[in-house]
């Protein structure tokens, strides 16, 4: 006979009755609720589709349960790292670096060393097994890892330098240390640590250079930022290539894997703004659990 509100009616050539098909609410919230996570249909586009008020579509998407993630404890590289919504809202990530698949996630208003031993308490009392750890370099996360592998990321180590030199350094020495991080990637830790050191030694002086400020009679050093740079380097040099020290655990070198699920997020999170926080802390989730176990 027709559609009717997205239901098919059917008429009975027998008795001349009609009727239709009656759905468990949980199936057609779960299909609502697929339209809107994965088709990425605003909820007026969902209203229109199916035939209903836009009040009717927020009760359903609100009334949709999340399934209880399911949890198989294995023996993992870690990938760990934050994203944040807001400056006080935020999640801190575990991802399985070989499946990509999500084993851990927490709501945080704050990247603090506290969250991330909650995150390996929580996955070793599931039964989880850490190999090794790829992380953004945050030396107190290191630390709390000092009994694994830890691999820093490369291109937060990249981003570090561009923090302190700009893209387009205007100082000689400047343009040299970046040359020496662009091939951080394609390296290794000798042939590194040898091109750091002699650039070191080629600027030393350089980098001792003095400014007394005239009023107060205080000093700093006239390249603080190209000193902070190399000191960064130089700290992190022992993280930057554990994955060639491991090469049977495969430790990816970034923690690219997570970053780029994080502008997905945030790219879905732009396309239904204006959500109410319970709504969208929901979308948040379905999304980090749908990263759960993937096959």
């Amino acid at each position: 006979m027709g559609v009717v509100a997205g239901v098919q009616r059917y008429l009975c050539h027998a008795c001349g009755g009609s009727f239709r098909n009656t759905r468990k609410p949980s199936r057609r919230r779960s299909a609502l609720w697929r339209a809107f996570l994965q088709n990425r249909a605003v909820i007026y586009q969902l209203a229109e589709h199916y035939g209903r008020s836009v009040h009717w579509i927020r009760k359903e998407l609100r009334a949709y349960e999340l399934p209880n993630p399911v949890v198989i404890p294995d023996k993992i590289v870690a990938i760990m790292d934050c994203v944040f919504f807001r400056r006080s809202s935020g999640y801190l990530v575990v991802r399985n670096a070989h499946n990509s698949s999500n084993v851990y996630w927490s709501e945080i208003q704050s990247e603090t060393i506290d969250e991330y031993q909650c995150a390996r308490d929580t996955l070793e009392g599931q039964g989880f097994s850490l190999n090794a750890v790829v992380i953004d370099g945050r030396p107190g996360v290191r630390k709390l890892f000092a009994d694994l592998p830890v691999q820093m990321c490369h291109f937060h180590q990249k981003a570090i330098i561009t923090r302190y030199l700009m893209r387009r350094p205007k100082l000689e020495a400047g343009k040299e240390l970046r040359e020496i991080v662009h091939v951080l990637c394609n390296t290794n830790e000798r042939m590194f640590a040898d091109a750091i050191d002699e650039w070191h030694e080629k600027w030393n002086e350089f980098l001792k250079e003095r400014t007394v400020e005239p009023v107060t009679g205080r000093w700093h050093y006239t390249h603080k930022r190209l000193r902070s740079a190399y000191h960064s380097l130089r700290s992190n040099l022992p993280y930057l290539f554990t994955y060639q020290k491991y090469p049977e655990l495969n430790i990816p070198n970034t923690t690219n894997s997570l970053d780029g699920s994080f502008a997905h997020l945030k790219g879905l999170i732009q396309i239904h703004r204006g959500l109410k926080i319970g709504l969208k802390r929901k979308l948040v989730l379905s999304i980090l659990q749908n990263r759960h176990r993937k096959k």
